[in-house]
């Protein structure tokens, strides 16, 4: 275990003797560095709005960049992602530990299992404001033992927390037909998502376009050859097999139609044989791997295809409107929430390898309808999804709370006037 404290100077182990400030400290614990990178300017906001933040994840490459970016103490702590008993045990004494040396006044913990683990910590070590941030369930396309296994874990870190901030109002109402929570227990900030999106990172500007230009070059995509594109992981439930059988179809009225996909796969959720073959062999595949900034092949992209079987809150589609991209996606929970289907994009009933390719063909072939559906998105985003919406709500909830359970409030922290859906 290491800790990045802001600069990324790193130590053994959380001193025994480490200064906790006057300030209330937020601490944040999500399974993976992918999860912190996804709350990009989320933690600096609450740092300028009276909170001292640390995040405790699980090492890797994104880790020290976020430290240095948002000016908060990250804690590396190995967390397995799948079920490991041992592991998860000695993942466990670590975190209570660290809680009990940081005496934080709000845990934030988010995915299963540092929900589970993180929420069992803080609720042995009686931390004041406990909230469990719900991205999604895993369980959606599990079956047998491995489902109940994780129905159980979900309900346990719901149970955990006095509050859960449930990402989309779609995941919500699963969240509570499952029986995992409460309505009242449950909270949805604006429209949904974890942090909005930052639309100026993915407008097109002259400077985007010399990019997508240079990148086309680059993966050798002839310049006028239509792309749809893919940003995520290459698993199952993300509709990767239903997506590279429609790619396969649209062949034969697109000949130079490129796949340009974003991502890496999991063995955790492997492809079938079939369509590791064709991704790894097909000439007109682009795979473009895990990627830095996705801004440019957004620029690249004239429709980004989301068939996943599942979503807490699809990040990406919010990223594809603010690049003027339209977006063609099943009809599962949270992407019903972020597409508009026939104004921001088109929806397919999930794992229907037909209507996906029909909804892709026409937008491939109809250009006037690619724009108008792009156009709208960006306009969506500005009304419904802007950044500092999730943050202002997310600051207002953690002040609430601090006040309700008798403690001090944030310094320098202001409600906003901001509204969002709760159960109360």
């Amino acid at each position: 275990m290491q800790t990045c404290v802001g600069t990324a100077r790193k130590c053994a182990l959380v001193p025994p003797n480490v200064d906790i400030s006057r300030r209330p400290r937020v601490v944040h614990v999500v399974t993976s560095d992918l999860a912190v990178k996804l709350m990009r300017g989320q933690l600096q906001y609450l740092e300028h709005n009276g909170f001292d933040v640390t995040v405790i994840c699980s090492p890797g490459k994104w880790v020290e960049a976020v430290g240095r970016r948002e000016g908060v103490q990250i804690i590396e702590l190995p967390m397995a992602r799948e079920i490991a008993p041992l592991r998860d045990l000695m993942s466990l004494c670590r975190l209570c530990r660290i809680i009990r040396t940081l005496r934080p006044a709000v845990t934030n913990v988010g995915t299963p299992k540092a929900g589970l683990l993180a929420g069992f910590a803080a609720w042995m070590n009686r931390v004041p404001c406990r909230v469990y941030t719900l991205r999604g369930l895993r369980f959606e396309t599990m079956n047998g033992l491995k489902r109940r296994l994780l129905v159980c874990t979900e309900r346990l870190a719901c149970h955990f927390a006095d509050r859960v901030i449930c990402v989309s109002p779609s995941l919500r109402e699963k969240a509570i037909a499952f029986g995992l929570t409460g309505r009242d227990r449950t909270v949805v900030f604006g429209s949904g998502s974890s942090n909005g999106v930052d639309a100026s990172r993915f407008a097109s500007t002259p400077e985007r376009v010399r990019q997508a230009a240079e990148l086309r070059c680059k993966l050798g995509i002839p310049p006028q050859a239509p792309v749809l594109g893919f940003v995520g992981r290459l698993t199952r439930d993300k509709g990767i097999s239903e997506l590279v059988e429609s790619f396969l179809r649209l062949g034969h009225e697109f000949p130079d139609l490129r796949l340009l996909l974003l991502g890496l796969s999991e063995e955790e959720d492997l492809l079938d044989l079939r369509t590791r073959r064709c991704l790894k062999a097909h000439p007109r595949v682009v795979l473009a791997g895990e990627v830095a900034d996705t801004a440019p092949y957004y620029a690249l992209m004239d429709v980004l295809a989301l068939p996943s079987h599942r979503e807490g809150f699809p990040n990406v589609v919010l990223e594809a409107y603010a690049a003027g991209k339209p977006v063609v996606a099943a009809r599962a929970t949270g992407i019903v929430d972020a597409v508009v289907n026939g104004e921001t994009g088109l929806l397919f009933p999930v794992g229907d390898v037909a209507a996906l390719t029909s909804a892709l063909q026409m937008l491939l072939s109809d250009k006037a309808s690619a724009r108008k559906f792009g156009c709208a998105g960006q306009e969506l985003i500005k009304r419904e999804f802007r950044q500092e919406m999730i943050w202002e709500a997310l600051n207002e909830e953690y002040r609430r709370m601090h006040l309700n359970k008798g403690s001090v409030t944030a310094a320098g922290a202001d409600d906003g006037g901001v509204r969002f859906e709760s159960g109360n």
